[in-house]
Parts: structure tokens; sequence; C-alpha cells
């Protein structure tokens, strides 16, 4: 019985490490959705099998994901049907070039739709966009800053861009308490934050660097923060007693809030969340 609990009991972790970017995406629907007076039309970047567009779908709004793996929008489609949610999810084959290919400000798009038998599409992206969320993309793309210059490009006047990225100095601490000395050095002091050539990330990035790629691609940033500040540090068990879920969530939320210390509690976070707005 206790190996059967345990697969969930790693999922109930994991999702209260990361509860503080969908307490603030929660927040951003529901603000967003009164501004406007209707549900929000999302592009969820490197999407892939849809835990996000999903949850997103079921609350009322338009989806579309984009994502380069046929396997996992074939995973997104069956998903989104079991969810009862097919209707609102737009699956979209593609990557971070694709977006030049989404609709203009008035609605018209420069291509045409082919449904394909998984349920995906080939169509050029209906945008634009009230939110576009990027999550666990930009580590990966070969430019980052273009990607985010054409995010920009698919978001209404006002839209806003939910970003998610992984938190150098986070990596520098857990490659230090596992005495791999020399890879904390090399994340702390390389330009992209790597381990080194056999690092299987691309690039990581710290909070004044992620700043600066919002500010030069002309977005207006309203919410920065770490996530997961002190979440790996919390054994797995501790975080499966129900009476301490609470104690850990508060403190996951004044490390990143504290009036004081959030500037340097934040800046340790395994990732880093923005989110900006277009203006």
């Amino acid at each position: 019985m206790a190996e059967e609990r345990r697969p969930a009991a790693r999922a109930g972790a994991a999702a209260l490490r990361t509860h503080a970017v969908g307490a603030t995406l929660d927040r951003l629907l529901v603000d967003e959705q009164a501004r406007l007076g209707r549900p929000l039309r999302v592009l969820d970047l490197g999407g892939g099998t849809g835990g996000l567009a999903v949850h997103l779908a079921g609350l009322g709004h338009a989806v579309t994901v984009l994502d380069p793996s046929p396997d996992a929008l074939a995973a997104l489609t069956r998903r989104a049907a079991e969810a009862g949610v097919a209707d609102r999810v737009t699956a979209v084959q593609g990557d971070a070039d694709s977006l030049g290919h989404a609709g203009t400000s008035d609605g018209t798009s420069d291509g045409t739709s082919d449904g394909t038998s998984d349920g995906t599409s080939d169509a050029a992206l209906d945008g634009p966009y009230d939110l576009v969320c990027c999550h666990g993309v930009l580590e990966v793309v070969d430019d980052p800053a273009a990607t985010l210059a054409a995010l920009a490009g698919v978001l209404e006047p006002g839209g806003r861009l939910s970003v998610t990225v992984a938190g150098r100095l986070a990596a520098v601490l857990a490659r230090a308490l596992v005495g791999d000395l020399d890879a904390a050095l090399a994340v702390l002091t390389s330009d992209d934050g790597r381990a080194g050539s056999a690092d299987p990330l691309p690039r990581r990035f710290d909070l004044p660097g992620l700043q600066r790629l919002l500010d030069g691609a002309g977005l207006a940033v309203d919410h920065l923060q770490g996530v997961r500040v002190l979440g790996d540090l919390v054994p797995a068990a501790i975080l499966d007693d129900p009476r301490r879920r609470e104690a850990y969530l508060a403190l996951e939320e004044a490390a990143t809030t504290h009036p004081e210390h959030a500037a340097v509690l934040g800046g340790l976070g395994a990732h880093l969340h923005a989110v900006a707005r277009r203006a």
C-alpha cells in the first residue's frame, strides 16, 4: 500500500512546490476576465500535454497550445476530451518560430487551417491573445530575447505574459551542497548559467537578467518572484503531512513577499516567475 501511495505523494509535493505560480495565474485570470468582461484567449507556448491548458480551459478560457511534439499534442487532445473541454483547446504543432504566423491585431490570419487526424492543427496561430504563457521555454530556445519580442507581438494591447524560467542561484546552491564545487562555480560565473558542456540545460536566469529581457521586449513587469525558494530543501515526507502543508505555503509566500528579505530570498528560487504587460 505504501508503494502505491508514493507516486501520488510525489505529485502532491510537486504541486505544492509550484503553488505560487498557479495562485498568481488564478488571480490574474480573475482580474483580466473582469476587466475584459469575457473569458480570455490564451496561448500556451511549449504547453506539451496540457497540464496548464486543460486547467485554464476548465475555467472557461479558450486556449491554444503551441508545441513541437506531435506525441505531446496528441496526449493533450485526449486529455482535453477526457476533461470535457475539447471545444476550448486547440493544439498547434510548431515552436517559437511559428509566432511570426500569428494573426494580426484586427483578428485576421495569414494562414489556413489544416487539421490532422490526431486533433492537432498546422494552422497559423489565431492571435492576438489576452494572455500568453511561456513556462520552461526560454531556457531552451535559440534566442530568448527574440522569443520574448515575438510573444509581445502576439499580445493584445494591455495583454499579459506569464514567464517561468530555471533559476541560476538555486542551481549554484544545489551543486555546492553536494560537493560539486567546480560545477557550482561554473553556474555562478558563466554567461548562460550552465555547469559546463555536459549540463543538459542550455541556460539559467537570475531575477535582474529576466527583468532586463522583459524590458528589452517592451514589456512592463508587474510581478517578479522566485518559486520553490525553499521547497527543494524541504523533504517530501514533511509536505505529505496535512498539518505542515499550510505552514510550508506560508513560508514560501513570506520568502518572496517579505518587505526586507524578498529581494534576496526570491533570487534563490529553483524557478523564477514573471508577469508582464504589453503597454
